[in-house]
């Protein structure tokens, strides 16, 4: 993603004078072009702690680590009729304070997930995040609640200013993260390759009601992590990406899906290459590539370890190929030839155009969470759930994370597409096939 260097006043902030403004780069405009307030476009965070955090010293440490990352200030800058790009301004401080704390009372925690889903921070104030502060009286710790705007800012990004606001409030700086590996290239391994033109399944609609309401539903759960030999060749993604693409064709060959037996599965899968140190780029830093399965390798009665090993071929020959963050059509879209209002109109039509093309889901597997999150007498994180936007025509995606030796799943999905019981068959379905992946089972 695109980068501005600036000098850095006293404190950590940017010296005074007018805002520095930043061209969106290519993810961040393509996700504005879509934006939508029907499915508004956001990551949730759930930390949770044993302990409760006092209200003054957070505030002073996130704000203290927003100044830290001073790309994390930023809103976007008023445009003219006529303009041919958006640009975001880095701001000297936050516009308006991000952390609050919602009344301790029964059901603040579902209140404020449902917030997370419905309503996106505007990205018109800097920062574009919000931060809930979680306390229910039969609850003991609190719940540190991140709602992100997908247009400007990713979880991983999200999260290294959690970890910093970590060490500034425990006064325990944290040891260095490593980088992610990134195997050598390799080619695409054949089976991994489906006809271009071939539609991919879709997610076959469940029962969401007589009169759904748009937007998305979620549901979190804590499932054990699967396990591995020793020296086996395929990682817990791949035990996950194999659950995940068991788990959506048996779900539509329950519902009779057409064509469920033939078409192919996509996945889109993230990959993240930054490093997770304080100086990791703050913004959308993720690219996606699509993991794919043929109807074949996916009926029942499937051999899991030969499916394991293949998805393991393909995903590593994906993380390792060098590609540009949406791919290289997505660039061509953004280039500013004509003023953004008419590309905005152009891609959501391609958009559209493009739903049958789409890929079924979106496994994002965030991994152990590289952090210790410690935050002193609070204690230190016990769990951390993430969730990605569920938008049509996708309608559904899965997000992992582990913390503490525990696998934390959350299911969001279209309320348009799925119901809250489609959301707990579709939890029974993936836990049954991710227990099929693990070595006592294969």
């Amino acid at each position: 993603m695109a980068t501005t260097h600036h000098q850095r006043a006293p404190g950590g902030g940017r010296p005074p004078g007018p805002p520095v403004r930043v061209p969106f780069p290519v993810v961040d405009e393509v996700a504005r072009h879509c934006a939508q307030d029907a499915e508004p476009s956001t990551v949730h965070i759930e930390i949770h702690l044993p302990g409760r955090v006092d209200e003054e010293r957070l505030r002073s440490a996130f704000a203290a680590a927003l100044a830290r990352h001073p790309r994390a200030l930023m809103r976007e800058r008023p445009r003219g009729p006529l303009a041919r790009r958006y640009e975001w301004e880095l701001t000297e401080a936050p516009d308006t304070d991000p952390v609050s704390f919602p009344p301790c009372a029964p059901g603040a925690l579902e209140r404020a997930r449902a917030g997370a889903l419905d309503r996106a921070p505007a990205l018109t104030a800097s920062p574009p995040l919000r931060l809930d502060v979680v306390r229910e009286p039969d609850r003991e710790g609190c719940v540190l609640l991140f709602t992100v705007h997908h247009t400007a800012l990713d979880g991983p990004a999200c999260l290294r200013l959690a970890a910093t606001a970590a060490e500034i409030y425990s006064d325990s700086p944290a040891p260095p993260s490593p980088a992610p590996a990134r195997p050598d290239a390799a080619p695409l391994p054949r089976q991994a390759r489906t006809p271009a033109l071939a539609r991919p399944a879709q997610v076959a609609p469940g029962s969401p009601g007589p009169a759904p309401v748009p937007g998305n539903a979620m549901l979190l759960a804590e499932l054990p992590v699967p396990r591995r030999e020793s020296g086996a060749p395929y990682t817990v993604n791949d035990q996950l990406m194999v659950a995940t693409a068991l788990t959506v064709a048996g779900w539509n060959r329950a519902q009779g899906a057409p064509g469920a037996d033939r078409r192919p599965l996509r996945i889109t899968m993230p990959v993240d290459d930054r490093t997770r140190g304080p100086e990791m780029p703050i913004g959308n830093g993720t690219r996606l590539v699509e993991v794919g399965f043929t109807a074949a390798e996916l009926a029942p009665g499937t051999d899991v370890a030969a499916l394991l090993r293949t998805t393991a071929e393909r995903t590593r020959a994906l993380k390792a190929q060098t590609r540009p963050q949406l791919g290289h059509g997505a660039g061509l879209l953004t280039v500013p030839l004509l003023p953004v209002a008419a590309r905005a109109a152009l891609t959501r039509g391609l958009r559209v155009a493009a739903g049958p093309w789409t890929s079924t889901t979106l496994l994002s597997n965030i991994g152990r969470i590289p952090y210790p999150l410690d935050f002193g007498d609070a204690g230190r994180a016990t769990a951390v759930w993430f969730s990605a936007p569920a938008r049509m025509p996708r309608g559904l995606t899965f997000t992992t994370a582990s913390t503490g030796g525990r696998l934390h799943l959350a299911l969001r999905w279209s309320r348009t597409l799925l119901g809250e019981r489609d959301g707990a068959r579709l939890l029974d379905l993936f836990t049954r096939h991710l227990a099929a992946t693990s070595s006592e089972a294969i």
